[in-house]
């Protein structure tokens, strides 16, 4: 049964590699958007050993958890290669801090979406400038808002190819994949946190909740998105 396991693992990672290789040669310049989660961990493995012409970036939102900063540490020293910042414009977190608060975005699906906005969407405009194609680590097993994903899709809001290359994969294709090839990971996931955002919006889940409980556990499933991933 085991090495049935491997087999497929191996098969899902030939499939991967092969995806971004294309990528590279294709849509490029190309590049990756990661949160450091399990799954961006795997992809950000591939990429660098594989196709280390896509572009790693991340988007610091200034309420990281502190687990996630020395995690972007390790890998840099890990892999030494650059994982490139970016950074939310201080007017535009300044003017939402004085009307609504440090933690504003409690009061209302309304207010969470604008500070993720301010945050996270408009850095990723920047971070997207002249690219041809990014990448995610979304998984369609991961919430009822993702279970629709495809391969690749033609990201109108910015004008460019998006690919998910791990859509298919489950959580334990991720976590063999980990620990097979000793991958460095957020040691949140080690206390229950399966999906890590930002410190404020994030906890850890309980046996028999969803993957993506911890995240905005005060909404419904199905407000639970930032506003980064439309078609």
């Amino acid at each position: 049964m085991k090495l049935k396991s491997d087999n497929l693992l191996t098969d899902k990672v030939i499939e991967v590699t092969s995806l971004l290789t294309s990528i590279v040669n294709n849509y490029a310049p190309a590049c990756f958007s990661s949160s450091f989660g399990a799954e961006d961990m795997v992809l950000i493995d591939m990429i660098f050993k594989s196709a280390p012409e896509i572009k790693v970036f991340t988007l610091d939102t200034g309420r990281l958890p502190q687990e996630t900063y020395e995690l972007i540490q390790k890998i840099t020293e890990y892999y030494h290669q650059p994982i490139y910042i970016y950074f939310p414009e201080s007017g535009n977190v300044e003017s939402y801090t004085k009307t609504y608060g440090p933690n504003g975005f409690y009061q209302s699906v309304e207010l969470r979406k604008k500070c993720c906005h301010i945050r996270k969407v408009l850095p990723l405009k920047r971070a997207l400038l002249g690219k041809k194609s990014w990448i995610t680590g979304m998984r369609r097993e991961q919430s009822i808002t993702r279970k629709d994903l495809s391969l690749s899709e033609w990201d109108s809001e910015h004008k460019l190819k998006k690919f998910n290359p791990l859509i298919t994969w489950t959580r334990d294709d991720v976590w063999d994949y980990i620990k097979k090839y000793n991958v460095p990971y957020n040691i949140l996931h080690d206390r229950g946190y399966e999906s890590i955002g930002c410190a404020p919006c994030t906890r850890a889940i309980t046996v028999g909740e969803d993957i993506r409980a911890g995240r905005w556990w005060w909404e419904d499933a199905d407000t639970k998105e930032c506003g980064l991933h439309k078609n």
